[in-house]
C-alpha cells in the first residue's frame, strides 16, 4: 500500500469491512479506522437472520434489490472466508418459520408474486418438523430459503481476510472531523493525527450524523437500541429460526437460542433493562414453552443505525468530490452487507453500479446542517 491509501474507510463494522473486502479484490489500497475494537457495535450484537429475498429479476423495491443480490453473495463469501482464513462464519440455510396472529393478514399473494418459496403448515406438520414450537392459534408458515450467519464469526472472518490481503486495520482510532479544501476532503482528524487518502467512506452506523454534521450534513441516522437474551437449554429445543413480527428466536447448532429483539429510542445508552428482557423471555416461552426451564446465559444490547425512511444511505455526500456514505441499514446490516459492499466498491471506483442508487442518495431526506 502507498503511504496514503486509495480509500480510507471510517467504521470497522460489517459495512466498512465488507466494502474493504470488495475493494481489495479490485487491487485497491484500503485502510479501515474504528473508534474502538473492530466489529464490536451493532454488527456484532445482531442475530444474523438472513430473511428470504425474491430472485433478482423479481425484486421490486430498492431494499429488495439489495436483499436479492446479497442472498446470492452470502454463501459465496462464507466459502471464501472459510477457505482463506479457516473461519467458519456459521452460514446455514435450514429454512425458518414465520408466525402470525390468528387475525393478522398473511401476505401469501405477495410472496407468490415475488417468487418467495413458502409452505403453510398445519398443526400436524408443525409437530412433525418442529415439535418444540407451540404457537397455539397462531398461523405458521415455513420459508425454506431463510438462512443465518453467526455475526461474531462473520466479523472475525472479514477482519482476518482483510488482514491477510493487506488492508491496514486501525482499532481505537476515533475520527473527530474532516479537513477540506473546496469540494474535496483532504484528510480526517484523528487521535493519531491527520490521515489522508484519495477517497473517504463513512460507514459509522449510528454515529454517522455526529460525524457528518461538521461538514454540514445531518441525514437523520439515529441509534435504536435492540436487546437480546441468550438461553442455553440442556438439550436442543428448536431446530430453525422463528420470526413473529419484529421478534425472533434463533437456534444455534450447539443448542443455544437467541431471543430478540426490542426497538427503543434510548439514545446512545446501550445497557439492558429488566423489563425488556422479561418481555422477550415471555415471548420465547409463549412459542417454545420448554425454554422456560433453560438457563439464562447472558443478555446484551446493540445500537442499530435507523434512518428516517428505513432505507440506508449509499452514495456521495453532496458538495464533495471524494466523500461517500454507507450507513443507516437499521435491522438489516448483516443481511444487506454483501450487496452494499459491492455497490459501494463500484461507486468508489467509478464503475457502473449493479443497482440504481437514486433511492439511497444522501439528500432524499434529513436536513442540511450548518
Amino acid at each position: 500500500m502507498a503511504q496514503h491509501p486509495d480509500v480510507l474507510i471510517l467504521g470497522g463494522g460489517v459495512i466498512g469491512l465488507t466494502t474493504a473486502y470488495f475493494l481489495t479484490h479490485s487491487g485497491v489500497g484500503v485502510e479501515v479506522l474504528d473508534k474502538s475494537d473492530l466489529g464490536q457495535e451493532s454488527s456484532w450484537a445482531g442475530a444474523g437472520i438472513l430473511s428470504p429475498a425474491p430472485p433478482i429479476g423479481r425484486a421490486r423495491t430498492p431494499h429488495d434489490l439489495l436483499a436479492a443480490h446479497s442472498a446470492r453473495l452470502h454463501p459465496q463469501m462464507a466459502e471464501e472466508l472459510r477457505a482463506a482464513t479457516g473461519v467458519d462464519n456459521g452460514y446455514l440455510q435450514r429454512g425458518g418459520w414465520g408466525v402470525f396472529g390468528s387475525d393478522e393478514p398473511v401476505p401469501l399473494r405477495q410472496w407468490r408474486d415475488d417468487e418467495i418459496a413458502f409452505e403453510e403448515m398445519d398443526e400436524r406438520g408443525l409437530r412433525e418438523r418442529e415439535p418444540g414450537l407451540r404457537p397455539g392459534r397462531r398461523r405458521t408458515v415455513f420459508f425454506p430459503a431463510l438462512a443465518q450467519v453467526r455475526n461474531p464469526r462473520h466479523l472475525k472472518g472479514l477482519i482476518a481476510w482483510c488482514g491477510l490481503k493487506g488492508v491496514r486495520l486501525q482499532a481505537g482510532c476515533p475520527v473527530y472531523g474532516f479537513e477540506r479544501a473546496g469540494g474535496r476532503i483532504t484528510a480526517v482528524r484523528t487521535a493519531r493525527g491527520p490521515l489522508s487518502a484519495g477517497k473517504f467512506l463513512v460507514a459509522t452506523g449510528a454515529w454517522t450524523d455526529g460525524l457528518l454534521e461538521g461538514i454540514g450534513w445531518r441525514p437523520g441516522i439515529r441509534p435504536v437500541r435492540g436487546q437480546i437474551a441468550l438461553l442455553h437449554p440442556q438439550s436442543p429445543l428448536l431446530g430453525r429460526v422463528v420470526e413473529e413480527g419484529k421478534r425472533y428466536l434463533v437456534p444455534r447448532p450447539d443448542g443455544r437460542v437467541l431471543v430478540g429483539s426490542t426497538e427503543e429510542d434510548a439514545g446512545f445508552e446501550k445497557q439492558t433493562t429488566a423489563g425488556a428482557i422479561a418481555a422477550l423471555l415471555g415471548f420465547a416461552f409463549s412459542l417454545v414453552p420448554a425454554l422456560a426451564q433453560a438457563p439464562l446465559e447472558r443478555c446484551w444490547a446493540g445500537l442499530r443505525p435507523g434512518s428516517p425512511d428505513g432505507l440506508p444511505f449509499l452514495g456521495a455526500v453532496p458538495g464533495t468530490d471524494n466523500l461517500f456514505v454507507a450507513a443507516g441499514h437499521y435491522r438489516a446490516g448483516i443481511q444487506l452487507s454483501p450487496a452494499t459492499g459491492l455497490v459501494m466498491k463500484q461507486l468508489l471506483l467509478g464503475e457502473s453500479t449493479m443497482i440504481p442508487l437514486d433511492a439511497f442518495r444522501m439528500d432524499r431526506v434529513g436536513e442540511r446542517g450548518v
